[in-house]
């Protein structure tokens, strides 16, 4: 058998596993978890809550009896009530069971859909369950605000820009002033240009240092 075969023969194996595991037996109401199948397996259910008592057949009639919401796991007619998504392939969870059949896909193998009202396709198998990486994402930001860590300011510092403006004007009244100095005490040279004595050069170095 060549390799293209035994590939179309193991995805074969995979589908049918996925499928027999994500289907429910016809005695187990819809949305309970694995564990609670013994407590609906009786003819006469109790709320977990002790208020009463009631047949099977009333579980998910699309009714609360149950003010803990008990006996409406599968619908959405018990606010209080959660619903369990199997998610093989992925990671089981609870929701409430007010998001049963409300035309969004909750769980990643789409079971909280079954009433047909929306196609939910599954993503578990593919890594589609984004619960995790958004709490992934979110345990980063956390980890990383709690290092005290704050963002750069890029703005300027409204005190450190008036003292620059004011030696700006400063640097600018200077020199104007240079300007006078040399046409009085520059020395002509060859070539048009004006010789200018040292300590003239020397003392706007100095003071320009200060505004760089």
């Amino acid at each position: 058998m060549d390799t293209t075969n035994l590939l179309l023969l193991f995805n074969l194996c995979i589908f049918i596993n996925l499928s027999s595991s994500f289907s429910y037996s016809s005695n187990v109401p819809i949305g309970i978890h694995p564990l609670d199948e013994k407590y609906f397996a009786s003819d006469v259910i109790s709320c977990k809550d002790g208020s009463k008592s009631l047949t099977r057949d009333r579980v998910n009639d699309d009714f609360c009896d149950c003010v803990d919401g008990t006996d409406e796991p599968g619908t959405n007619a018990c606010p209080t009530a959660k619903f369990y998504c199997r998610n093989v392939g992925s990671s089981p969870r609870f929701l409430f069971s007010s998001h049963v059949n409300d035309q969004i896909c909750d769980c990643c193998d789409g079971s909280d859909e079954y009433d047909g009202g929306v196609v939910c396709p599954n993503t578990c198998v593919m890594g589609g369950h984004m619960e995790s990486k958004t709490v992934s994402y979110g345990s980063r930001v956390k980890r990383f605000g709690s290092r005290g860590n704050k963002p750069k300011s890029v703005g300027l510092n409204g005190e450190d820009t008036v003292q620059k403006l004011q030696g700006l004007k400063v640097l600018i009244i200077i020199q104007s002033s240079f300007v006078s100095v040399v046409v009085v005490v520059g020395e002509p040279v060859p070539g048009g240009a004006i010789l200018v004595d040292d300590s003239v050069n020397e003392g706007l170095k100095a003071h320009c240092a200060g505004y760089a």
